[in-house]
């Protein structure tokens, strides 16, 4: 089986915990596009089969959460899951907190959580965090292109944000804490959109497993190429076809976008072929992946 699933993750089980399960459904390689913590819920996008080569460009797409964040606790995961380090009074108004979120839109520097699955040394920090080894982290440049307020009760917060892969909510509600005074940790996340992939239409895991016991998975299946709809179209002539699936360069034609970086090769009958990057020295299109066997 080749092909996506939009999968909404349970509370409870890591990302790696459904792939697994996936795995062991379809019988196939998979990977996720996209972490999210075991206290999230949401969006998780695994990539079957051949997919696995599109992860990639699902994973660098933007994301959409939304977020309960609780001030006056702070735990060292920055979310629930974490244990309690510091409790303070908040004694903040709505509008300092409407002020202080400000800061959290458009391009910032983050430092990421201790307890992150980022590498250090070739080991995850959260790994290092659990024995208590303190890892140095770099402030990293994300985006949060949207934060919608939702909710402004202190000490709860909820809000909507849009932003680019890598950002961490945890930060943002530990940061927010910082700001104001009194700490704050993330209560609660939900993906609602990967990309063009939205909640509303991710299917629950059990309802997966059922109809795959069943022995007919395909109307969950979403075909590979959806994973990079943004890129333009070429049609390929049955001569072009093979040229490609041995590595060849395929010239442009009259219908040829204006120097894209990728595009998403088709044979007459449809079936995606490759996804094929332009080399401008020699003016011609030379496969970047091939997926049509």
């Amino acid at each position: 089986m080749d092909g996506i699933l939009n999968i909404d993750k349970p509370r409870g089980l890591t990302s790696h915990d459904v792939v697994e399960r996936i795995r062991r459904l379809t019988k196939s390689r998979a990977g996720h596009a996209g972490t999210l913590d075991p206290n999230a819920t949401g969006v998780l996008l695994v990539c079957v089969g051949k997919a696995t080569r599109v992860a990639e460009y699902l994973t660098a797409g933007r994301k959409r959460y939304l977020a309960s964040i609780l001030l006056g606790v702070t735990t060292d995961t920055y979310d629930a899951d974490g244990k309690t380090v510091d409790t303070q009074p908040v004694d903040v108004t709505e509008a300092e907190v409407l002020d202080a979120l400000d800061q959290f839109r458009g391009p910032i520097q983050q430092i990421p959580p201790a307890f992150s699955a980022l590498k250090k040394n070739g080991k995850p920090l959260y790994k290092l965090a659990r024995r208590g080894v303190e890892v140095e982290r770099n402030a990293r440049r994300v985006e949060v292109y949207e934060l919608v307020v939702e909710k402004c009760t202190p000490p709860d917060v909820v809000i909507t944000v849009e932003c680019s892969a890598g950002t961490y909510l945890r930060s943002i509600a530990y940061d927010l804490g910082v700001t104001l005074g009194c700490g704050g940790h993330l209560a609660a996340l939900s993906r609602t959109a990967s990309g063009p992939f939205k909640l509303e239409d991710a299917a629950q895991l059990n309802e997966i497993e059922r109809v795959a016991r069943e022995g007919d998975l395909s109307p969950y299946v979403l075909p590979l190429d959806s994973a990079v709809s943004d890129y333009p179209t070429l049609g390929l002539n049955p001569r072009e076809v093979e040229i490609v699936r041995h590595g060849g360069f395929v010239c442009p034609t009259d219908d040829t976008p204006e120097s894209p970086t990728l595009c998403r090769a088709y044979d007459a009958d449809g079936r995606f072929v490759a996804l094929l990057r332009f080399d401008v020295q020699q003016h011609s299109w030379r496969p970047h992946k091939v997926f049509l066997g």
